[in-house]
């Protein structure tokens, strides 16, 4: 398991865009399985929508992605960055909305050179499915030159 500090030690991503709160299952390489507790005092439930609060699809798929990544940055790829590089057969089931807390799962399936493919799948604490897809990302693994 991965607290909030050891997550911001493998990704580079920083409030408000980091989008998991804990990670429940890392194996290298493999899977990965986060928790995202969803907020009514989101940023994002200012604007989408008011009165009727839902959390943006691309949303969470950007956690689903970020959930991948816990996997990818383990081991020899750490210190790299994963960079989401597609999404296919994206499918929305359920409104994920304030109090709702999300298991974001991350199955990596195919990996050639720095280009890799998983199945994602997000569920709420009902064990309704909230959205599925297919991730593709690429490792960058050159430093940034700011």
């Amino acid at each position: 398991m991965l607290d909030f500090e050891a997550i911001q030690a493998i990704l580079p991503h920083r409030a408000p865009f980091l989008l998991i709160d804990r990670a429940l299952e890392v194996k290298p390489g493999q899977s990965a399985k986060a928790l995202r507790a969803v907020s009514g005092n989101e940023w994002f439930f200012q604007g989408h929508f008011p009165g009727k609060a839902v959390m943006p699809g691309v949303l969470i798929i950007e956690a689903l992605a970020q959930t991948g990544a816990l996997a990818i940055l383990q081991g020899p790829d750490q210190g790299g960055i994963a960079l989401l590089a597609g999404i296919n057969k994206a499918r929305f089931h359920t409104p994920v909305r304030p109090g709702d807390t999300l298991t974001l799962s991350v199955e990596l399936t195919k990996r050639r050179g720095p280009i890799g493919m998983g199945q994602a799948l997000a569920v709420n604490q009902n064990e309704e499915k909230v959205a599925s897809c297919e991730l593709l990302f690429a490792l960058d693994q050159g430093k940034n030159k700011n």
